[in-house]
């Protein structure tokens, strides 16, 4: 397994992202591995969330020292990279395109969704401002915005019907993941809608603070937006063809 390492661009800045750096060679690595690192990092993220995240405390589950760990990953935000793509990587990409380019994106996003949903503390990346460059993620990206090209989406709204999608997934999945009323906490909540059923009288109406159904709120949501899309794939866009990069 290659090492990353920090680097200076050629105009001298300093290159911030794990995947943009190049990689020292395998036979000056420690017995630690980035596998190794990566696997306790999500156990750790799972387990405590992103604030409880520090390179010391990482170092203590792999009950290695701080400079083994720094061999491999210079920052904690290296560390954040290479655990996002790895959820990524369990988010499954299909071998092939078929028929229905819909079809295709509505299961890729499923799938992302059912993935992050395992792995709430995944939704405060955005929040960070890096950009994800892993191969998992790219081969999923390639992925979607093929899928979407073949759907019939211009290619001058291609980002914006991806980062649409995007939204979605991370919106609905955060509010999932965080939002936790208790059976008594809803009962109040809607007692006191009832009571202010004159002021907010659609509100009231429409089970607001009750409906946890959360597998079809979002994929409804998801409808929404592939209706506002108007896909309509493109003449001679045949399905059962490879999917580039995977």
């Amino acid at each position: 397994m290659a090492v990353i390492v920090a680097k200076e661009s050629q105009s001298g800045a300093r290159v911030g992202n794990v995947w943009l750096r190049p990689a020292r060679g395998a036979g000056q690595e420690p017995p630690l591995t980035r596998e190794r690192i990566v696997r306790a990092a999500v156990a750790l993220l799972d387990e405590e969330g992103m604030g409880r995240l520090t390179m010391r405390r990482l170092a203590e589950r792999l009950q290695a020292g701080a400079t083994t760990l720094y061999w491999h990953v210079a920052t904690k935000d290296d560390v954040v990279d290479l655990a996002v793509d790895e959820i990524f990587g369990e988010s499954k990409v299909p071998d092939r395109h078929s028929d229905d380019p819909r079809n295709d994106i509505t299961v890729l996003v499923d799938g992302w969704r059912r993935a992050i949903l395992r792995h709430p503390w995944a939704t405060e990346v955005p929040s960070r401002q890096r950009p994800l460059l892993g191969p998992n993620f790219l081969a999923w990206m390639e992925f979607l915005q093929a899928a979407l090209l073949r759907a019939g989406v211009s290619e001058q709204r291609l980002n914006a019907a991806t980062w649409a999608l995007y939204n979605h997934v991370m919106g609905a999945t955060a509010t999932q993941s965080s939002l936790r009323l208790s059976a008594e906490e809803t009962r109040m909540g809607q007692e006191y809608l009832r009571d202010q059923r004159d002021r907010f009288p659609t509100v009231a109406a429409h089970n607001y603070i009750a409906d946890d159904d959360w597998d079809t709120t979002f994929r409804v949501g998801l409808d929404f937006l592939l209706d506002g899309m108007r896909l309509t794939p493109r003449p001679g866009g045949r399905g059962d063809r490879p999917a580039a990069g995977v």
